[in-house]
């Protein structure tokens, strides 16, 4: 997860305030101290750092519980609404009709980026077009074609032509009839004056509705003159952080970036094209206390299951079938959502502890394990799994390449599942709550 050093340590802090008998000046200053080091170990500014604490100790001490809620439960929201303060407002970028354009020095994740921004846009729906317009790096073009392809959005570019004000003109033209039009720009390892004159130059032409400023979360608080250096430059309307999966520097490069007043809009979480996230920093700062993000999750779970797909299998559920076949159907739902550790951050106490005793790497391998067993049965043996016996089972096992004891784990993991759907399904009034809820029509039903 994003920050999970930061994370662990504020969600100690938190633990620390629901398990006390009572909150006084003690367990607040405790506290304070406990947030102040893991915000500082989180390179967060350190001015910003005691502003942040001082409010905090302030708002403890003086403000009383709002009715229904207990001392511990305010000192808790009191700590979520001030490290939500530092990460500036939230914006997010229209899903219309729009030219963007992609800034940033070399080795940002600049390409990548404007990769996983097409993706997204084309997840919802939208028509994607990638220019090309890095003339300096060798084989730029050939980077983002890569990408274009698996992300299935156009890409234009036209190696060994020396103006990328060329480029975007006639890549401007050809994508003309696009929702959305990505332009990756040069970068440079400085701001160099050819580097802000050749962005000026493709930015008169392109006319972008948008300048995003792509930086790396490990320079830290160095992001923050970064993007107004930018800023000043080209006029950057929204940032994207890169690499915040891996680098103790990411808090500080998210406050810095707040300060500067250039909206993050997106962080990079990971190598893989999916592992971009809107940044929402009430969602953010939820997710890192281990609070879950329960949005997040039924709007990805909307992206990655068709209405069809989810009433399809709960109505098959609902009516006491739960073969093989239901569960490989659960399974690849869950897969498709992406991966099992950043599901998991999104559920209500399971963004920490939880996740520790986990091992998130083995359970997603037993998944892919059990998909394989699963794709070497019959359509007879997935509809009726009580037909699986000895002889079958190696038969199985030497059709997928598992052992036995592997296909003897998948038969009991299902067997397990089947009770935990029937004790389910025997609550009549969790039922009649369900059935209810699907009468009212698709995934906003079941919600």
């Amino acid at each position: 997860m994003v920050l999970e050093g930061l994370g662990q340590s504020l969600r100690d802090a938190l633990k620390k305030v629901a398990n006390s008998s009572n909150v006084d000046d003690k367990l607040i200053k405790d506290v304070s101290k406990d947030i102040q080091r893991a915000l500082l170990q989180a390179d967060v500014n350190v001015k910003m750092v005691l502003e942040i604490t001082k409010e905090v100790e302030r708002r403890a001490l003086t403000e009383k519980p709002p009715a229904g809620k207990s001392g511990r439960e305010h000192v808790i929201k009191i700590i979520y609404d001030e490290l939500v303060k530092i990460l500036g407002e939230q914006r997010t970028l229209p899903l219309g009709k729009q030219v963007i354009m992609m800034v940033g020095l070399y080795g940002q994740g600049k390409t990548t980026s404007a990769g996983k921004l097409g993706r997204y846009f084309h997840k919802k729906g939208l028509k994607v077009g990638l220019i090309a317009a890095d003339v300096h790096r060798p084989a730029a073009y050939d980077q983002l074609k890569q990408i274009g392809d698996k992300v299935g959005v156009q890409v234009y570019g036209s190696p060994g032509e020396p103006s990328a004000v060329k480029i975007v003109e006639t890549g401007m033209r050809e994508f003309s009839a696009l929702d959305v039009i990505i332009i990756d720009t040069s970068g440079r390892h400085a701001l160099e004056g050819d580097l802000i004159e050749e962005i000026k130059a493709v930015a008169k032409v392109a006319n972008p509705n948008e300048r995003i400023l792509v930086l790396d979360a490990s320079v830290g608080q160095q992001a923050g003159p970064q993007a107004q250096a930018f800023h000043d430059a080209v006029g950057v309307t929204s940032v994207i952080l890169t690499k915040m999966d891996g680098t103790a520097k990411g808090g500080g490069a998210l406050s810095a970036v707040s300060r500067t007043k250039a909206p993050i809009v997106f962080i990079g979480v990971g190598e893989h094209l999916e592992d971009l996230d809107p940044f929402i920093p009430s969602r953010f700062i939820s997710r890192l206390l281990g609070m879950g993000d329960l949005q997040s999750l039924m709007e990805t779970a909307k992206e990655s299951i068709t209405e069809e797909q989810a009433l399809e299998t709960t109505k098959k559920i609902m009516s006491g079938k739960f073969s093989l076949k239901e569960m490989y159907e659960q399974m690849e739902m869950l897969t498709n959502m992406g991966p099992l550790k950043k599901l998991m951050s999104m559920l209500p106490g399971l963004g920490g502890g939880l996740q520790d005793k986990v091992n998130i790497e083995e359970t997603q391998e037993r998944l892919r394990r059990f998909r394989i067993i699963m794709d070497s049965m019959t359509d007879e043996e997935m509809e009726n799994p009580k037909l699986i016996k000895s002889s079958r089972v190696m038969r199985i096992a030497r059709g997928s390449g598992m052992d036995a004891k592997h296909v003897r784990e998948l038969l009991q993991q299902y067997n397990s599942s089947k009770k935990a759907v029937r004790g389910f399904m025997g609550n009549r009034k969790l039922r009649k709550q369900l059935m209810k809820q699907m009468q009212g029509g698709g995934l906003e039903g079941l919600q």
